[in-house]
């Protein structure tokens, strides 16, 4: 059991390590193009983070509940339902917005565009909350059970 919940804490920290990193260096990065190139940068860095990220949630997040089923510790389920809450709020808050900037020609691209990625942004430091915070519970079981 330790095994998996070193995964689990791992899979948490790799998710917020990631949503971390988009926040603060490669949005602020790639803010500095002009709105098409900015458009263009962020299409198939959105894609690519979404795969990676949506199964380090999912997966992080079972394996928290698994965890709290067997063990009856309340840090793993709690850990577990804030990387779970990525799902909904991602589907909720930042789908739309998504979609909207993935269906945008990129010769479209404007000042518009600019604000709708700050937008996004925004919206995904929500993201990085709750993997922390998930990371704090799943750290602390984990230290728990090696201590």
């Amino acid at each position: 059991m330790l095994f998996l919940k070193v995964i689990t804490l791992v899979l948490a920290s790799i998710f917020f390590g990631a949503a971390f990193y988009i926040s603060v260096a490669e949005q602020p990065a790639r803010l500095v193009l002009e709105p098409s190139s900015l458009l263009q940068q962020w299409k198939p860095s959105y894609r690519r983070g979404f795969a990676m990220q949506s199964s380090l949630a999912l997966i992080s997040a079972l394996l928290g509940f698994a965890i709290y089923i067997f063990e009856g510790q309340m840090a793993w389920f709690l850990g577990a339902c804030f990387m779970l809450a990525n799902w909904p709020y991602t589907i909720i808050f930042l789908m739309p917005l998504n979609k909207e900037l993935l269906g945008q020609p990129l010769n479209s691209a404007d000042e518009i565009t600019r604000q709708k990625i700050i937008k996004w942004e925004k919206l995904h430091r929500i993201r990085v909350g709750f993997s922390f915070i998930a990371m704090f519970f799943f750290g602390a079981a984990l230290f728990k059970t090696i201590s």
